[in-house]
């Protein structure tokens, strides 16, 4: 795969959390900030601020570049601690995020994306990390389990093919849009409406 064609890391939990905000960022090449995408933008800045540090036999290194070209992935990991094990370093990678864990698997999908990309480069095996939630301001461990590695896998396989076939999906209005920085350009609300209207007036011609 030419490296043009990777896809950054952040991609996967966009692909899963809402294909049509993954498509108007990766595909429209659109951006919008708002209080929530500037905070988190703030977090991640802050969580790459200093380099390296070591205390306790861990040492930590911040904005860690990570590629993977068996999965066509790149990006950064905002924290790769590294555990001393004897004469070995375990690697521990940690997602910072600003608010609070969610339902779905979205952000443990982008983790363990980091955990591939870093068993690539380092050729060794790596069993958990964790994700770092700015509203309980705490740490949750994230076990690498074979179901989230085979989950993964195939998130990246769809979000290639979906980002490859360059169709960015119709609207659909959730409660989850209102915090969406892409709301304002998405209307999920007014085009869903329309979309509608639309498909009335194509069952009432087929009526006729």
């Amino acid at each position: 795969m030419d490296e043009a064609d990777y896809l950054p890391l952040s991609s996967l939990s966009q692909y899963l959390w809402c294909q049509r905000r993954c498509a108007l960022i990766h595909i429209e090449q659109v951006w919008v900030e708002n209080l929530f995408t500037a905070e988190g933008r703030v977090m991640h800045e802050k969580a790459h601020e200093e380099r390296f540090q070591e205390s306790k036999g861990v040492r930590v290194e911040r904005g860690v570049a990570l590629c993977s070209k068996r999965l066509g992935l790149n990006g950064k990991a905002d924290v790769v601690e590294f555990h001393g094990q004897g004469k070995d370093w375990l690697a521990f990678p940690v997602e910072y995020k600003r608010g609070k864990p969610k339902s779905d698997d979205c952000d443990l999908v982008q983790l363990c994306a980091q955990c591939l990309c870093l068993e690539e480069m380092l050729g060794a095996r790596i069993p958990e990390g964790a994700i770092f939630y700015g509203r309980p301001r705490r740490r949750f461990a994230v076990s690498f389990d074979d179901e989230l590695r085979r989950k993964t896998e195939e998130t990246v396989r769809q979000a290639h093919a979906f980002i490859s076939a360059g169709i960015t999906p119709k609207p659909e209005y959730m409660k989850k849009c209102e915090s969406c920085s892409l709301m304002g350009i998405c209307m999920p609300r007014s085009m869903g409406h329309a979309l509608s209207m639309e498909n009335y007036f194509k069952e009432a011609l087929k009526e006729e």
